[in-house]
């Protein structure tokens, strides 16, 4: 696969991604939307099927990785290039960036009625997906539309639970095997992985939010910096650090245990 196949494929795979998940997360926390309040698991699901269709979306042209951290795993087990992986890894951070602006244009009604909501700015929110400004007090009260957050703010715990559920991730993806071409997974490998990060999601997503993915955080987290909101607080940057470093760590685990269990 060329170079262009690579960043083609990562960079709209990785925007669709985002643009569904980060939709799905908008339409849940924002008051005027019709799915406001809809809960936890409808982000779960949501995150799930947007997996499912970036994935497939990216599959004809590049690895479908849509990931730094599955990147880095698959480039472990061999399935991709190392020295294609500083192109994966910008790919989709740009990606991600795009997928965050889209997420900002779809909900642009929204985003202005629920930052000039005399109650939203006269409350801390604590509905689903949103930052606990308490813990996080420079933290703007749609930033989780953005970027993940700790419920409960202890950095060396919040980085534990993303290197757990990223290895939950990267593990279940190298064990599926890769497609014919050797590139990455196949039709089935990618629904079988929406289904993991759905799980991922129930199961071990309550503590951070479970970025699981430093594009998925990193890219909308600069949106979020740059985007002209009214209100909307700031980025969080003291804690930026866990889901970028959580997942490649995460990443890396699950590369060497499999290949010193199954390679």
């Amino acid at each position: 696969m060329s170079n262009l196949d690579i960043f083609v494929g990562e960079t709209s795979g990785t925007a669709m991604l985002i643009l569904l998940g980060g939709g799905v997360v908008a339409g849940v926390v924002l008051k005027r939307s019709k799915a406001f309040g809809a809960g936890w698991v409808a982000i779960s699901l949501g995150w799930g099927f947007a997996v499912m269709v970036g994935a497939y979306l990216s599959a004809p042209k590049s690895a479908a990785s849509l990931n730094p951290a599955v990147t880095l795993g698959l480039a472990i087990q061999g399935g991709i290039k190392w020295s294609d992986v500083p192109l994966y890894i910008g790919s989709e951070i740009l990606g991600a960036m795009i997928g965050a602006f889209l997420v900002w244009v779809a909900y642009l009604g929204q985003f202005s009625a629920f930052l000039t909501d005399p109650q939203v700015l006269a409350q801390q929110p604590a509905e689903e997906g949103l930052v606990d400004q308490k813990s996080a007090p420079n933290a703007g009260p749609v930033l989780g539309v953005f970027s993940t957050g700790p419920e409960v703010r202890n950095y060396w715990q919040n980085l534990l639970t993303e290197i757990i559920a990223t290895f939950v991730l990267v593990i279940a993806i190298l064990t599926q095997g890769l497609n014919q071409n050797g590139d990455g997974l196949g039709p089935i490998g990618i629904l079988i992985t929406s289904f993991v990060v759905v799980a991922i999601g129930l199961s071990l997503g309550g503590p951070t939010g479970y970025a699981i993915n430093p594009a998925r955080d990193l890219g909308p987290r600069i949106v979020h910096a740059l985007l002209p909101l009214r209100n909307k607080g700031g980025s969080d940057w003291s804690y930026a650090w866990v889901p970028v470093l959580g997942p490649l760590a995460g990443a890396a685990l699950a590369g060497g245990f499999y290949q010193l269990a199954f390679a």
